[in-house]
């Protein structure tokens, strides 16, 4: 489904995936997707598969742009479905980082992630506009809201989320899981959640490097070579000189030999300007 008057591949998708997909040559396979598989609102089907899922993974970034990932889970439903454009999930009491929720308040987007290990093995993608939510306050608006969306937990808060967009996570590479029975005690040997990844409390420090020898200045390039396929995006920023390295000043290649590759860059950029 798309927009009225829109064409699929404008309808759905960024700037920065179109101008790739015109690149790589897939814009044709990617209109037939966003013609095929995604929709505006949620259907009847995706209402359905939601309610019966147990966890969902979560994408959210800060107003700057640095992204956060994060698991929520519950019982069977507890992502309520209030209506084709809405959802909502309560925020238990936690580590009080807040920093999916905190990312909220900054930059609204928010992208979820729910996925069927054990059954039918697919995926659903629901992105749209989040808001935070007191409990009463949503319970007003939503009167349906469960007083318990887990066994002696109440919501601090909800995230209420407005859909912009819903579509499929295909089931090519989702393993087959079943689930543990329910009361399975963890490993003994299994560190307790604090110590984890973390371990001591005394963070390790690198072991002391002696201060390398001074290497041998190569000979100039007579050209540059060719741009690799590995610059297709931004080359990466060279490393900074390693503690105690002799600092051995390296012939510049000549202006006129790094033309080719200053051209291939350049037609580059120019082409993702476009």
């Amino acid at each position: 489904m798309t927009h009225p008057g829109i064409d699929a591949e404008l309808a759905f998708g960024s700037a920065g995936e179109h101008q790739l997909q015109q690149h790589m040559g897939t814009a044709e396979r990617a209109a037939q997707f966003y013609e095929r598989q995604v929709r505006p609102c949620l259907t009847q089907q995706m209402r359905e598969f939601i309610a019966r899922q147990t966890m969902v993974f979560i994408a959210t970034a800060d107003g700057n742009g640095h992204c956060d990932a994060s698991f929520r889970g519950g019982p069977a439903g507890f992502v309520q479905v209030l209506d084709d454009h809405t959802l909502a999930y309560p925020e238990y009491r936690g580590n009080g980082v807040m920093a999916s929720a905190g990312n909220m308040t900054e930059n609204p987007h928010l992208g979820l992630l729910f996925v069927d290990f054990s059954g039918d093995r697919i995926g659903l993608h629901v992105n749209g506009t989040a808001h935070l939510r007191p409990d009463d306050a949503l319970r007003t608006a939503y009167p349906q809201l469960p007083q318990e969306t887990a066994p002696g937990r109440r919501a601090e808060f909800w995230v209420h989320l407005s859909v912009d967009e819903a579509y499929i996570h295909c089931s090519k590479h989702i393993p087959h899981l079943l689930p543990a029975p329910h009361g399975t005690k963890l490993r003994s040997q299994r560190p307790k959640d604090p110590d984890y990844f973390t371990g001591s409390a005394v963070v390790p420090q690198p072991p002391a490097r002696e201060p390398a020898q001074p290497e041998p200045v190569p000979e100039p390039m007579p050209f540059a070579a060719p741009a690799a396929e590995a610059q297709l995006f931004e080359p990466a920023a060279e490393a900074p000189d390693a503690p105690g390295r002799s600092q051995v000043p390296l012939q510049r290649t000549p202006s006129w030999a790094r033309r080719p590759a200053v051209v291939a860059r350049d037609g580059w950029r120019g082409l993702r300007g476009r």
